[in-house]
């Protein structure tokens, strides 16, 4: 039950009074409608009943409907009852229950000759009014612990999605009304453990506390403007997740709303001292929409702002551990729902990801985005990283026009011995239901693999690593490219195709790829690997393979000996049993089992060996079967060597410890 409505009881209760002969045992009226100028009554109806010489009576007032529409509140079958006395100064007081659509609450009432005073309570909660006959369109409210959800009907008139689920008030406020002017209402406000949220989830808060000041109006153009501070608690809106963290944040707001129109903020600021600050206009379309927006922001530390701000927007990608240090300063224009400008400054800013997916040191510059005329700007760096390989400094040239922002020119960029090239870059924010759009083109020119297995922990191979991808593209977190790499490594090729990413730095990203094995010289390969010498050159592929968080999960592998002139093809018993090792393989007779202790390598026509992986499951084959098995290694001269693979399914966890174990060199010899 509002205030208003208390002093609407108020009123009732007089009239009914004075008109009532001081010996009637009863008395009754029933209006059909009383307007004020903040609510009407409908069916009222007013009984008092008080016997003769009795030292009080008892009143009961009723209601079939009450109607406050600035306020927001909507009453049926509100019933009060309380025994009315006189209070010895020529007064009236009355105390008892209030019913009505909600839950009962206690309702006290005193009637002076000049004055008018009248509580609400429920549990510690309480609402006290007081009215003056000297300033009849003036009220006085103070609240003690009024739960916050008494204020819901008053917000439900502003913010029809938002519901109160928790929090007290604390204030003085003065309410002004009359008949030619908008109910206005003024007055310091102090919330504790505010909680709210809308039914989609999109908007909420928790434990919020503030120390306000509020001058609302409510009429054919309602007004608002709050001032004050905001202590503890935690907001959401849409992806953006706020932490106060028990600092505060001083505010201001103006804000106004014509009837059939959405909110409109001339002004508003937000001040985070030392981490962020805030101000600017805005509007709303009438569904609550955000329509227009101008903001600046500025950020002194960075290093505090993913905490305090950043937090929902990285989480969604995946970066919720990201670093920063450095500042900041940024705005944005929004107008149709729309971006239309936005520009970035960094200052001496260093991003950090603990997880080593990317880095950047001393970022510098500008980035302006524009949808309509172009601007140019331009971002640069001294150094960073990608997934642990380390780039130098590069300096980026922007241009932006049209809802896009591209490269003025090919952007060079220093990795690993060699040159990394932005052929081109074309970025399109979201719009219009379209999420995120990236298209660039990228040359590799003479990487070195040796720094790049250094970095990644690889066997020390060493070669160039080149390559063309004319067109990536990165949409709907996939990026997938088109083109190949190709790396110069144990004099042959090894060629990437079909190369695609999904949440490349997001949780648990997805790799796809083809790659080609042409020509490898064996020897050298097996002596990196430190596997047993193999000599002769290797083909092979790696297709449909497919990555989760850097771990193989699906695979159709297959490696192949190719017969060259004047090259040899010999197997050391070392590498015998390394294969063997791995294909669960045998010698095909007792009598090869007996001889390999007695040679130390032997000549080989044919070595085959192939993997399907699937669900943890490695299918293996070979070059052709052998009765049950398939034969890995076809010897060839005396001592005759074949080598037979019995087990066709190898669970992978053990197959790639079984190949840990052959590069520590953990795999021994063993003679039957």
């Amino acid at each position: 039950m509002s205030c208003r409505m208390v002093r609407l009881v108020c009123c009732l209760w007089i009239a009914a009074l004075a008109a009532a002969p001081a010996h009637a045992r009863s008395l009754g009226a029933r209006i059909s409608k009383v307007t004020t100028p903040v609510a009407m009554l409908q069916d009222v109806r007013v009984r008092l009943d008080w016997p003769a010489s009795a030292p009080q009576g008892a009143l009961r007032l009723r209601a079939a409907r009450v109607d406050a529409p600035d306020l927001g509140y909507h009453f049926r079958d509100v019933d009060w009852q309380c025994p009315l006395q006189r209070d010895g100064q020529g007064g009236w007081r009355c105390d008892g229950t209030l019913h009505g659509d909600g839950a009962p609450v206690h309702l006290s009432l005193n009637l002076g000759a000049a004055s008018a005073d009248a509580r609400l309570s429920r549990g510690a909660g309480m609402l006290s009014l007081h009215r003056d006959a000297a300033s009849p369109d003036r009220t006085d409210i103070d609240l003690v612990r009024v739960p916050l959800a008494w204020a819901q009907a008053l917000l439900a008139s502003a913010w029809a999605e938002g519901r109160i689920t928790g929090g007290t008030l604390d204030g003085q406020l003065a309410i002004a009304s009359s008949h030619s002017q908008p109910v206005r209402v003024t007055g310091p406000l102090k919330v504790a453990g505010a909680a709210f949220d809308t039914p989609d989830g999109t908007i909420a808060a928790e434990n919020l506390g503030a120390e306000l000041a509020l001058d609302l109006s409510f009429g054919d153009r309602d007004r608002a403007v709050v001032a004050g501070r905001l202590h503890g608690g935690e907001l959401l809106f849409g992806n953006a997740y706020v932490s106060l963290d028990q600092h505060a944040v001083d505010l201001r707001m103006d804000a106004a709303k014509q009837d059939g129109q959405g909110w409109r903020l001339p002004a508003f600021a937000w001040r985070d001292r030392g981490i962020l600050e805030a101000q600017g206009s805005a509007a709303f379309t009438p569904a609550g929409n955000l329509d227009a927006l101008d903001l600046q922001l500025r950020s002194a530390d960075l290093a505090p702002l993913r905490d305090a701000y950043l937090s929902g927007w990285l989480g969604i990608a995946g970066l919720s551990q990201l670093q920063f240090s450095g500042a900041t300063d940024a705005s944005l224009h929004l107008a149709a729902g729309v971006v239309r400008d936005f520009t970035l400054t960094l200052h001496d800013t260093t991003v950090v990801d603990p997880g080593q997916r990317f880095g950047f040191t001393r970022l510098e510059g500008d980035l302006a985005f524009s949808s309509g005329a172009p601007v140019q700007s331009a971002l640069q760096w001294q150094g960073g990283q990608l997934y642990g390989l380390a780039f130098g400094a590069a300096r980026l040239p922007f241009v932006s026009d049209d809802g896009k922002l591209r490269f003025r020119e090919s952007v060079a960029v220093p990795m690993l011995g060699g040159q990394l090239r932005f052929d081109h870059f074309t970025l399109r924010p979201p719009a219009d239901g379209q999420g995120l759009d990236i298209r660039f083109g990228l040359t590799l020119r003479e990487l070195d693999v040796g720094q790049l297995a250094k970095a990644l922990d690889w066997p020390a191979f060493t070669g160039d690593l080149n390559g063309e991808i004319p067109q990536a593209h990165y949409a709907a977190e996939r990026l997938d490219f088109d083109g190949g790499l190709r790396m110069q490594v144990f004099d042959g090729d090894v060629a990437v195709s079909s190369l695609s990413m999904e949440r490349p730095f997001g949780v648990a990203p997805t790799l796809s790829a083809d790659i080609a094995l042409d020509d490898l010289d064996l020897e050298a390969l097996t002596g990196v690997f430190g596997f047993g010498s193999i000599t002769g050159r290797l083909d092979g592929s790696l297709n449909a393979l497919r990555m989760v968080d850097w771990q193989p999960v699906a695979f159709d592998a297959t490696l192949r000996t190719q017969r060259k002139p004047g090259v040899k093809q010999r197997i050391s018993q070392r590498a015998v049993q390394d294969l063997s090792s791995v294909g669960d393989a045998s010698f095909a007779t007792s009598l090869q089992s007996q001889l390999i202790g007695l040679f130390d390598d032997f000549g080989y026509s044919r070595i085959g060996i192939s993997c399907r992986l699937a669900d943890d499951v490695c299918s293996m084959d070979g070059l052709g079967s052998a009765g049950q098995g398939f034969i890995i290694v076809a010897g060839s001269g005396l001592p005759r060597l074949t080598v037979v693979g019995f087990n066709r399914r190898v669970d992978w966890p053990t197959l790639v410890e079984r190949l840990g174990a052959i590069g520590k060199g953990d795999v021994k010899p063993v003679v039957e």
